[in-house]
Protein backbone atom coordinates (compact mmCIF):
# COMPACT_ATOMS: atom_id res chain seq x y z
CA UNK A 1 0.00 0.00 0.00
CA UNK A 2 1.38 3.36 -1.02
CA UNK A 3 0.75 6.17 1.44
CA UNK A 4 0.88 9.83 0.51
CA UNK A 5 2.87 12.28 2.59
CA UNK A 6 1.39 15.72 2.98
CA UNK A 7 3.53 18.80 3.40
CA UNK A 8 3.40 20.66 6.71
CA UNK A 9 2.77 23.97 5.00
CA UNK A 10 -0.20 25.23 3.01
CA UNK A 11 0.50 25.97 -0.62
CA UNK A 12 -1.51 28.96 -1.73
CA UNK A 13 -2.58 27.41 -4.98
CA UNK A 14 -5.93 28.92 -5.89
CA UNK A 15 -7.71 27.55 -8.92
CA UNK A 16 -7.06 29.74 -11.90
CA UNK A 17 -6.40 26.97 -14.40
CA UNK A 18 -8.71 24.19 -15.51
CA UNK A 19 -7.34 22.01 -12.73
CA UNK A 20 -5.27 22.34 -9.61
CA UNK A 21 -1.81 21.02 -10.26
CA UNK A 22 0.29 18.93 -7.90
CA UNK A 23 -2.39 18.51 -5.26
CA UNK A 24 -2.24 14.89 -4.60
CA UNK A 25 -1.09 11.85 -6.42
CA UNK A 26 2.52 13.04 -6.47
CA UNK A 27 5.03 12.05 -3.80
CA UNK A 28 4.92 15.37 -1.94
CA UNK A 29 1.16 15.11 -1.36
CA UNK A 30 0.78 18.88 -0.99
CA UNK A 31 -2.28 20.47 0.55
CA UNK A 32 -3.66 23.09 -1.83
CA UNK A 33 -5.71 26.13 -0.91
CA UNK A 34 -8.29 26.04 -3.71
CA UNK A 35 -10.16 29.08 -2.36
CA UNK A 36 -9.69 31.32 0.64
CA UNK A 37 -9.83 29.09 3.71
CA UNK A 38 -10.63 25.92 1.74
CA UNK A 39 -7.88 23.31 1.49
CA UNK A 40 -7.74 20.05 -0.46
CA UNK A 41 -5.36 17.16 0.14
CA UNK A 42 -5.34 14.23 -2.25
CA UNK A 43 -4.38 10.72 -1.21
CA UNK A 44 -2.32 8.51 -3.47
CA UNK A 45 -4.78 5.66 -2.86
CA UNK A 46 -7.66 6.08 -5.31
CA UNK A 47 -6.69 9.78 -5.75
CA UNK A 48 -9.14 10.43 -2.92
CA UNK A 49 -9.66 14.02 -1.80
CA UNK A 50 -10.04 15.38 1.72
CA UNK A 51 -11.43 18.91 2.07
CA UNK A 52 -10.72 21.17 5.04
CA UNK A 53 -12.81 24.32 5.53
CA UNK A 54 -11.46 26.87 8.01
CA UNK A 55 -13.96 28.41 10.40
CA UNK A 56 -14.06 30.63 13.46
CA UNK A 57 -11.26 30.62 16.02
CA UNK A 58 -9.16 28.02 14.21
CA UNK A 59 -11.96 25.48 14.06
CA UNK A 60 -12.43 23.58 10.82
CA UNK A 61 -14.83 21.28 9.03
CA UNK A 62 -13.33 18.04 7.67
CA UNK A 63 -15.05 16.48 4.66
CA UNK A 64 -14.26 12.85 3.74
CA UNK A 65 -10.93 12.28 5.56
CA UNK A 66 -9.14 9.45 3.78
CA UNK A 67 -7.69 6.96 3.10
CA UNK A 68 -4.96 5.15 5.03
CA UNK A 69 -4.05 5.35 8.71
CA UNK A 70 -0.81 7.11 7.77
CA UNK A 71 -2.66 9.66 5.64
CA UNK A 72 -5.10 10.53 8.44
CA UNK A 73 -2.23 10.85 10.91
CA UNK A 74 -0.40 13.15 8.53
CA UNK A 75 -3.57 15.18 7.99
CA UNK A 76 -3.86 15.63 11.76
CA UNK A 77 -0.24 16.80 11.97
CA UNK A 78 -0.78 19.25 9.11
CA UNK A 79 -3.87 20.67 10.81
CA UNK A 80 -1.97 21.16 14.06
CA UNK A 81 0.95 22.83 12.29
CA UNK A 82 -1.52 25.09 10.45
CA UNK A 83 -3.31 26.15 13.63
CA UNK A 84 -6.51 24.31 12.73
CA UNK A 85 -8.56 21.91 14.83
CA UNK A 86 -11.55 19.88 13.64
CA UNK A 87 -14.91 20.88 15.13
CA UNK A 88 -17.16 18.88 12.76
CA UNK A 89 -16.93 16.21 10.09
CA UNK A 90 -18.98 15.37 7.01
CA UNK A 91 -19.25 12.17 4.99
CA UNK A 92 -20.53 12.78 1.48
CA UNK A 93 -21.90 9.25 1.07
CA UNK A 94 -22.02 5.81 2.70
CA UNK A 95 -19.06 4.10 1.04
CA UNK A 96 -16.25 2.92 3.32
CA UNK A 97 -13.58 5.30 2.03
CA UNK A 98 -15.79 8.28 2.92
CA UNK A 99 -16.69 7.18 6.47
CA UNK A 100 -13.23 7.10 8.04
CA UNK A 101 -11.98 8.99 11.08
CA UNK A 102 -9.02 9.09 13.45
CA UNK A 103 -8.69 9.78 17.17
CA UNK A 104 -6.07 12.36 16.21
CA UNK A 105 -8.83 14.38 14.53
CA UNK A 106 -10.71 14.68 17.83
CA UNK A 107 -14.06 13.68 19.26
CA UNK A 108 -16.35 15.95 17.27
CA UNK A 109 -19.82 15.56 15.72
CA UNK A 110 -19.72 13.90 12.32
CA UNK A 111 -22.65 14.25 9.97
CA UNK A 112 -24.16 12.79 6.81
CA UNK A 113 -27.59 12.92 5.22
CA UNK A 114 -30.29 10.93 7.04
CA UNK A 115 -30.47 8.34 4.27
CA UNK A 116 -26.68 7.96 4.22
CA UNK A 117 -26.66 7.42 7.99
CA UNK A 118 -29.35 4.74 7.70
CA UNK A 119 -27.54 3.05 4.81
CA UNK A 120 -24.21 3.01 6.67
CA UNK A 121 -25.85 1.43 9.71
CA UNK A 122 -27.64 -1.19 7.63
CA UNK A 123 -24.54 -2.12 5.61
CA UNK A 124 -21.95 -1.72 8.38
CA UNK A 125 -20.59 -5.26 8.20
CA UNK A 126 -19.79 -5.00 4.51
CA UNK A 127 -18.37 -1.52 4.92
CA UNK A 128 -16.01 -2.71 7.65
CA UNK A 129 -14.83 -5.48 5.33
CA UNK A 130 -13.97 -2.80 2.77
CA UNK A 131 -11.80 -1.01 5.32
CA UNK A 132 -10.01 -4.10 6.58
CA UNK A 133 -9.37 -5.35 3.04
CA UNK A 134 -8.21 -2.09 1.47
CA UNK A 135 -6.97 0.18 4.28
CA UNK A 136 -6.27 -1.97 7.35
CA UNK A 137 -5.33 -0.60 10.74
CA UNK A 138 -8.09 1.96 11.32
CA UNK A 139 -9.80 2.22 14.70
CA UNK A 140 -13.11 0.63 13.76
CA UNK A 141 -14.83 2.03 16.86
CA UNK A 142 -14.63 5.42 15.10
CA UNK A 143 -15.65 4.15 11.68
CA UNK A 144 -19.00 5.31 10.24
CA UNK A 145 -19.98 7.09 13.45
CA UNK A 146 -22.14 9.64 11.66
CA UNK A 147 -25.37 11.30 12.72
CA UNK A 148 -28.06 12.76 10.48
CA UNK A 149 -27.79 16.40 9.56
CA UNK A 150 -30.78 18.52 10.51
CA UNK A 151 -31.95 20.90 7.82
CA UNK A 152 -30.15 21.83 4.63
CA UNK A 153 -26.80 22.97 6.06
CA UNK A 154 -24.10 21.60 8.35
CA UNK A 155 -24.31 23.02 11.87
CA UNK A 156 -20.87 24.41 12.65
CA UNK A 157 -19.10 27.69 13.45
CA UNK A 158 -17.84 28.51 9.99
CA UNK A 159 -18.87 29.50 6.46
CA UNK A 160 -22.30 28.24 5.43
CA UNK A 161 -22.01 24.69 4.16
CA UNK A 162 -25.19 23.90 2.22
CA UNK A 163 -26.08 20.23 1.77
CA UNK A 164 -27.27 19.01 -1.64
CA UNK A 165 -28.86 15.61 -1.02
CA UNK A 166 -29.63 13.15 -3.81
CA UNK A 167 -29.28 9.46 -4.61
CA UNK A 168 -26.80 9.45 -7.49
CA UNK A 169 -23.88 7.04 -6.99
CA UNK A 170 -25.05 6.06 -3.49
CA UNK A 171 -28.17 6.42 -1.32
CA UNK A 172 -28.19 9.75 0.48
CA UNK A 173 -25.25 11.24 -1.37
CA UNK A 174 -24.67 14.69 0.15
CA UNK A 175 -22.58 17.19 -1.79
CA UNK A 176 -21.58 20.37 0.05
CA UNK A 177 -21.64 23.87 -1.45
CA UNK A 178 -19.83 26.79 0.17
CA UNK A 179 -21.60 29.86 -1.23
CA UNK A 180 -19.10 32.32 0.29
CA UNK A 181 -16.25 30.87 -1.77
CA UNK A 182 -18.15 29.12 -4.56
CA UNK A 183 -16.56 25.74 -3.77
CA UNK A 184 -18.65 22.65 -4.53
CA UNK A 185 -17.46 19.46 -2.82
CA UNK A 186 -19.23 16.94 -5.02
CA UNK A 187 -18.40 13.61 -3.42
CA UNK A 188 -17.94 10.85 -5.98
CA UNK A 189 -19.20 12.85 -8.96
CA UNK A 190 -17.87 15.39 -11.48
CA UNK A 191 -14.49 13.68 -11.64
CA UNK A 192 -11.79 14.21 -14.22
CA UNK A 193 -10.61 10.60 -13.85
CA UNK A 194 -13.78 8.57 -13.18
CA UNK A 195 -16.86 7.98 -15.30
CA UNK A 196 -20.26 8.32 -13.61
CA UNK A 197 -20.60 5.27 -11.38
CA UNK A 198 -24.23 4.33 -10.89
CA UNK A 199 -25.85 2.81 -7.83
CA UNK A 200 -26.81 -0.37 -9.66
CA UNK A 201 -28.96 -1.53 -6.74
CA UNK A 202 -31.23 1.50 -7.04
CA UNK A 203 -34.72 1.08 -8.49
CA UNK A 204 -33.81 3.73 -11.07
CA UNK A 205 -30.01 4.02 -11.38
CA UNK A 206 -30.09 6.23 -14.47
CA UNK A 207 -32.87 8.49 -13.27
CA UNK A 208 -31.22 8.91 -9.87
CA UNK A 209 -27.89 9.80 -11.43
CA UNK A 210 -29.38 12.27 -13.87
CA UNK A 211 -31.32 13.93 -11.07
CA UNK A 212 -28.24 14.24 -8.86
CA UNK A 213 -26.04 15.51 -11.66
CA UNK A 214 -28.71 18.00 -12.68
CA UNK A 215 -28.93 19.21 -9.08
CA UNK A 216 -25.20 19.90 -8.97
CA UNK A 217 -25.27 21.51 -12.42
CA UNK A 218 -27.98 23.92 -11.28
CA UNK A 219 -25.99 25.32 -8.34
CA UNK A 220 -25.33 29.02 -9.04
CA UNK A 221 -21.93 30.55 -8.52
CA UNK A 222 -19.68 27.48 -8.59
CA UNK A 223 -16.08 28.65 -8.96
CA UNK A 224 -14.29 25.47 -7.86
CA UNK A 225 -15.30 21.82 -8.16
CA UNK A 226 -13.77 19.24 -5.80
CA UNK A 227 -14.54 15.63 -6.76
CA UNK A 228 -14.22 12.74 -4.33
CA UNK A 229 -11.53 11.24 -6.55
CA UNK A 230 -9.40 13.28 -8.92
CA UNK A 231 -8.29 16.88 -9.19
CA UNK A 232 -10.09 20.08 -8.32
CA UNK A 233 -11.05 22.33 -11.22
CA UNK A 234 -12.35 25.81 -11.95
CA UNK A 235 -15.79 26.87 -13.21
CA UNK A 236 -15.04 26.06 -16.85
CA UNK A 237 -13.77 22.63 -15.86
CA UNK A 238 -16.90 22.06 -13.76
CA UNK A 239 -19.12 22.78 -16.77
CA UNK A 240 -16.95 20.53 -18.96
CA UNK A 241 -17.22 17.65 -16.50
CA UNK A 242 -21.00 18.02 -16.18
CA UNK A 243 -21.33 17.93 -19.98
CA UNK A 244 -18.99 14.91 -20.21
CA UNK A 245 -20.98 13.05 -17.55
CA UNK A 246 -24.30 13.70 -19.28
CA UNK A 247 -22.76 12.61 -22.59
CA UNK A 248 -21.56 9.39 -20.96
CA UNK A 249 -25.05 8.70 -19.58
CA UNK A 250 -26.62 9.43 -22.99
CA UNK A 251 -24.31 6.92 -24.70
CA UNK A 252 -24.83 4.36 -21.96
CA UNK A 253 -28.61 4.52 -22.15
CA UNK A 254 -28.42 4.30 -25.93
CA UNK A 255 -26.52 1.03 -25.46
CA UNK A 256 -23.33 2.29 -27.07
CA UNK A 257 -19.72 2.64 -25.97
CA UNK A 258 -18.80 6.31 -25.48
CA UNK A 259 -15.49 7.75 -26.59
CA UNK A 260 -14.65 8.79 -23.03
CA UNK A 261 -10.95 9.22 -22.21
CA UNK A 262 -11.65 8.32 -18.58
CA UNK A 263 -12.20 4.71 -19.65
CA UNK A 264 -8.50 3.94 -19.32
CA UNK A 265 -8.14 1.98 -16.08
CA UNK A 266 -9.10 -1.70 -16.10
CA UNK A 267 -11.47 -1.35 -13.15
CA UNK A 268 -13.33 1.51 -14.81
CA UNK A 269 -13.74 -0.47 -18.03
CA UNK A 270 -15.12 -3.33 -15.93
CA UNK A 271 -17.59 -1.01 -14.20
CA UNK A 272 -18.57 0.45 -17.56
CA UNK A 273 -19.24 -3.05 -18.93
CA UNK A 274 -21.56 -3.76 -15.99
CA UNK A 275 -23.37 -0.47 -16.46
CA UNK A 276 -23.70 -1.04 -20.20
CA UNK A 277 -25.19 -4.46 -19.55
CA UNK A 278 -27.64 -2.86 -17.12
CA UNK A 279 -28.64 -0.29 -19.73
CA UNK A 280 -29.11 -2.89 -22.44
CA UNK A 281 -31.24 -4.99 -20.12
CA UNK A 282 -33.69 -2.19 -19.34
Amino acid sequence: MDNSVMDNSVTDNSVTDNSVTDNGASDNGAVDEVASGVFVATARQYTTTTTVVAGAGGGCLIIDPAVTVAELDTLARWLSASGLRPVAGWSTHPHWDHLLWSAALGDVPRYATPRAVATAARELTGLISGVTDSAPGHDLTLFAQVEPVVGDAIDWAGPRASVLAHDAHAPGHGAVFLPDSGVLIAGDMCSDIEIPLLDRESADPFGDYRHGLGLLASVPGVTVIVPGHGQAGDHAEFRRRVAADFAYLDALEAGTDPADPRLSADWLREEHARQLALARGK
